[in-house]
């Protein structure tokens, strides 16, 4: 792992007590939420490794529930997420998992509201940075440091032009795409990465472009 700064190793302004542990759980907590849209009825958390050994000494649990919640790694309210979480009706449930996964520090997490529901995976490697590695079964790379846009597509010629065209119409710069599929011609996910926060007006473009079912975006 390269850090590009002192930073990087320190880790963001945050409440502790872990740069790995509370920051990086607050920001896979922020992810999800961010690509659901909205706060969920139920928030369903599996602890792995030394997130299941740890979570309730470092405040891993209360960290990544107030991430769900909209809250910032800075955010004092992140230490009576879970009393919010219940004053406003979201049901909040965390499973301590044996199995042992890649990353020490992984939780995969199930946000649910009505019929919707999203699940994601994701791992904290230090520093408050993260990495999302599965989101609805799909394997993908996604940390959070760059505005992107993660768009569900039909997995056939044209769907991959008729978002960076929307893109380029925006003069939106693309830094990283990448694009994965559970199988030929079902569904896939095209991940961009790109240099600056997406607007509603290009979210909405992006919902309606052929082929597309699904737009979620990642703002700084």
């Amino acid at each position: 792992m390269k850090y590009r700064s002192v930073f990087d190793i320190i880790g963001p302004v945050m409440i502790g007590p872990s740069s790995s542990h509370t920051a990086g759980a607050a920001r896979i907590g922020r992810a999800a939420r961010d690509l659901f849209g909205r706060t969920p009825e139920e928030i369903d958390i599996h602890f792995y490794g030394s997130f299941k050994s740890t979570f309730k000494g470092h405040g891993t649990d209360v960290a990544i529930v107030g991430g769900v919640l909209g809250y910032e790694t800075f955010d004092d309210r992140i230490k009576t997420s879970l009393e919010t979480a219940e004053k406003e009706g979201i049901k909040v449930l965390i499973h301590e998992e044996q199995a042992e996964p890649e990353h020490p520090n992984t939780a995969r997490l199930r946000l649910k509201s009505g019929t919707e529901e999203l699940e994601l995976t994701g791992i904290s490697i230090g520093g408050g940075k993260i990495e999302i590695t599965e989101l609805n079964g799909f394997p993908l790379h996604l940390t959070g440091e760059h505005p992107a846009v993660v768009l569900l597509h039909d997995d056939r010629y044209g769907a991959i032009a008729s978002a960076t065209a929307i893109l380029a119409k925006e003069k939106i710069n693309i830094g990283r795409m990448e694009v994965s599929r559970k199988a030929e011609g079902a569904k896939a996910l095209m991940i961009i990465e790109v240099d600056q926060n997406l607007t509603d007006s290009v979210m909405e473009e992006l919902q309606e472009a052929d082929h597309i079912s699904r737009a979620a975006r990642i703002s700084e």
